[in-house]
Order: C-alpha cells, then sequence, then structure tokens
C-alpha cells in the first residue's frame, strides 16, 4: 500500500460488532477511506476484500468472545491467502492492546478508539478534518443513529466503558444539527441520538445539561420524522427533557432509561447514584408528564451479592410498573471496574434463571400491553418487506431490539414512508394489521 496504484487495487472490508456507537464509529471510518478514494465497503459478504478491519466490542465476556472469535476467523482466512491484511480498531484492542499484539500477531495492527488517523495511515490517508458531519449510514436509508457524545464519567461499578472510551466528551449542538441536516439530505427520516450517556450531554461544554435544547434544534431540520433517544441515565436525569418532548412534534414519546436494578443495596453496590424510592418517583414524573410514553429499560442480574430477595424486589418493581420494553444482562466479572474486587458469587446457573425468569415476566406484561392496542390504528414507518408482509415500526419501538408491525398488503409499499395501520391481532412482540386506507400505489 506504498503507491497510489497499490491503494487502488485494495478493497476494504468493514465488520462491526457491538453497539450502535460502534455502528456510526465504522461509518465514520468508511467515509474517511473512501473520501482517499478507497475502495471500501461494510460487511460485504461478497469476499472480494484483500484487506479486513474488524470494529470490536469489549464490554462483556460474550462480547469479548464474539470479537476473539471473528479475529481468529480472519486470521485463519489470511492463512489461507483469502485476505493480505488484518486490522483490528474498537473497544477490545483499547482495552486489551498489548495481550492482543501478543497472543495475536497474524494481526497486521491494532487501533483503540480513538485512533482513527493512525489507521488511515496505514492505507497513506489522512483524516480530513472537512468530513466531519458527514458519513455513509450502514443502516437502512431511512434510519441513522447520531452519537451526541463520547464516553462516560460515571462511576458504575460494572462498567468498563471509561476504560475503553475514556471521559464523556459532548459534540457541539452545530455540528450535530449539522450532520443531522446531512443525513436528512440522504433520505434520513428517524434520527436515533445515542450515546453512553444521553442526559449527560452539554455539562462539559455548556456546564449545563443541554440535551432539551439539542432536541428543539433537530426538530426544526426538514425531512426528519421521528427523533429517538437512547441510553438516558436515571441519576440527575433533567426534567426539561419531558418538556421538549412534548413541545417537539417530531420527538418519539419513547425513553430508552436503563435502570440495571432497583434493590437499594444492590443500586449503592453499583454505584448508580439513585435508590428505589428515587428512581419510582421519576418514573411516576415521567409516566404522569407523557402518559402515552414508551419507556425502554435494562436490568443486570446476578451482581455480587444479589440475594433471592434482592431479585424478588425486582420482579415486583417490573411487575408493579410493566415497561413496554425491557432487556436482561447476566452480571460479567470485568477486570479494572470497581466491581472486580469482590467475589463473582452468583453461579452461572442462578443468574441464567433469574435472567429467564426475568423475560417470561416481561413476555406477559409485553403480551398484555399489545393486546390493548389491538381495534387502534397506529402511525408506522416501513423497515422492509418479509414474506408476505410489509415490516414496520411504531414511535414507540426502536430497529433490532423492539417490537414490529406486520402489515398485510398486496400494494407496493415504500421503505422509510409513513402509514397508517389498523392492528387486528398481536403477540407478545409483534402487531399486525392493515392499512387504514389503501394508497394509489401500482400493485405488487
Amino acid at each position: 500500500m506504498k503507491t497510489k496504484g497499490y491503494i487502488k487495487k485494495d478493497k476494504v472490508n468493514i465488520i462491526t460488532l457491538g453497539c450502535s456507537k460502534n455502528i456510526v464509529d465504522s461509518e465514520l471510518l468508511l467515509t474517511q477511506l473512501k473520501a482517499s478514494d478507497i475502495n471500501a465497503v461494510h460487511e460485504s459478504e461478497e469476499g472480494e476484500a484483500n484487506i479486513v478491519i474488524i470494529n470490536t466490542c469489549g464490554f462483556i465476556d460474550k462480547a469479548k468472545q464474539e470479537s476473539i472469535d471473528t479475529i481468529l476467523t480472519y486470521i485463519e482466512l489470511k492463512k489461507k491467502g483469502k485476505i493480505e491484511k488484518l486490522y483490528v480498531t474498537g473497544c477490545l484492542s483499547e482495552r486489551y492492546r498489548e495481550e492482543l499484539i501478543e497472543e495475536l500477531p497474524e494481526v497486521d495492527g491494532f487501533f483503540g478508539t480513538m485512533d482513527m488517523p493512525a489507521l488511515l495511515a496505514r492505507f497513506n490517508a489522512d483524516y480530513k478534518n472537512h468530513l466531519v458531519g458527514e458519513r455513509l449510514p450502514s443502516t437502512p436509508l431511512h434510519y441513522a443513529y447520531l452519537k451526541i457524545s463520547e464516553g462516560c464519567n460515571r462511576p458504575c461499578s460494572f462498567c468498563a466503558i471509561p476504560l475503553m472510551r475514556g471521559k464523556h466528551r459532548s459534540r457541539p449542538i452545530e455540528s450535530l444539527v449539522e450532520e443531522a441536516r446531512f443525513l436528512a439530505n440522504r433520505g434520513v427520516k428517524e434520527l436515533i441520538l445515542i450515546a453512553q450517556d444521553l442526559t449527560y450531554y452539554g455539562l462539559d461544554l455548556y456546564q449545563e445539561r443541554k440535551l432539551a435544547t439539542l432536541l428543539r434544534a433537530l426538530n426544526e431540520i426538514e425531512g426528519i420524522g421521528w427523533i429517538r433517544l437512547h441510553y438516558a441515565f436515571p441519576s440527575g436525569f433533567p426534567l426539561d427533557v419531558l418538556e421538549a418532548m412534548l413541545e417537539c412534534e417530531k420527538v418519539c414519546h419513547y425513553l430508552d432509561i436503563p435502570l440495571q436494578h432497583i434493590s437499594d443495596k444492590i443500586l449503592k453496590a453499583m454505584r448508580r447514584g439513585i435508590t428505589q424510592i428515587k428512581t419510582q418517583e421519576l418514573i411516576d414524573k415521567i409516566r404522569d408528564k407523557i402518559p402515552r410514553i414508551a419507556l425502554r429499560t435494562t436490568m443486570l442480574v446476578g451482581f455480587p451479592g444479589e440475594t433471592d430477595r434482592d431479585f424478588q424486589e425486582l420482579l415486583e418493581f417490573v411487575e408493579k410498573n410493566r415497561f413496554e420494553r425491557l432487556g436482561v444482562f447476566t452480571y460479567s466479572h470485568e477486570e479494572g471496574t470497581y466491581a472486580y474486587q469482590w467475589e463473582d458469587n452468583v453461579p452461572f446457573e442462578v443468574k441464567e434463571q433469574r435472567a429467564e425468569q426475568l423475560m417470561l415476566l416481561q413476555q406477559d406484561i409485553s403480551y398484555e400491553l399489545n393486546q390493548e392496542k389491538v381495534g387502534q390504528i397506529v402511525k408506522v414507518i416501513i423497515d422492509r418487506k418479509e414474506g408476505e408482509y410489509w415490516i414496520g415500526r411504531t414511535e414507540y419501538d426502536s430497529p433490532e431490539v423492539d417490537n414490529e408491525v406486520l402489515i398485510s398488503s398486496n400494494l407496493q409499499l415504500k421503505v422509510g414512508e409513513f402509514y397508517e395501520v389498523s392492528v387486528h391481532e398481536a403477540s407478545e412482540y409483534d402487531l399486525i394489521g392493515t392499512l387504514v386506507n389503501e394508497p394509489n400505489y401500482s400493485k405488487v
């Protein structure tokens, strides 16, 4: 890759593992490579690439293992001569770079989460600052993730993110609005705001929380139909965000607010900075202000010292609050975290049983809440066609992780467009319906 001619014959395939924040990083890398006239693709299955970049996750055991397995798979392809170069970037190599260099010498270079300029230099490419705000989304054209900050200042005892992503760094409102306009001009209809902690946004740049201000600015962008919030920390939650949700017609009545647990003993050990009473008060305030809001949360079971009584408190809390969307993780004992000093004393089998029990409860709750929607008319954005159904989502559902709406129609609907759907059937995680008014499109 020393001459211009050699660069032009290369083809780079970027493989992304982990969360939506990694997806954004890969999209930025793809944009930078293409701007340097390098043939690059994201997760191509054609097998034509001679160079592979793996953007890894290092969050918990399962994610780390997936990253290692993926690296080993491509090392084997390199040994067989099917690829020439293999680079690894992202959270895993940020956290374990020295160990990985020693254990996996077949990899041509390891780069951390902030090392994009160094990675680009391997292709004789410079980081182009004028491209900030521009990127090529790898998601379907009608939705995109908008990362409003990087890093995290929270002291959660179980979390390794600050070890990999550093301290919280907010992006200026102006640059976010510029990027959102760029995405809207490319056809994006739905912006999904992501960060390690959305609700901390602005404290470092403006000395006050500015998420509500950002929402109002994004709401003015032509072409955007929905704005969705992911990963809001409960402690110190800025209530003016609820006012912005009500004022801004494009902001979905949807909030992803990972609570992790509810037992005061476990919350204290997790260093979450909140109590059971304060958590319940916050949920009550949110639901009182926006009665039809969909709350997504995440729970963590099997934390060191979690007893049957602590878990029972969690079950009762979930049953009482009937979250519209809920996910469960089992505790992963991560070196370098505050909790690593304690014994990982909840057996693996118990962790798995608790996770399954909690998800079975949530499955019943989701079924009952979905049954209440039968007979209602919902606004849906179309994601794709699958078999005989068009698949879409309501404003209460994020892609990949939430419920879907299955629409039976013999018309050619448009992916990324909004339709009104009459719900006539529901299961635990899906709604089934038909168009309220069949639009005048040609038959399939």
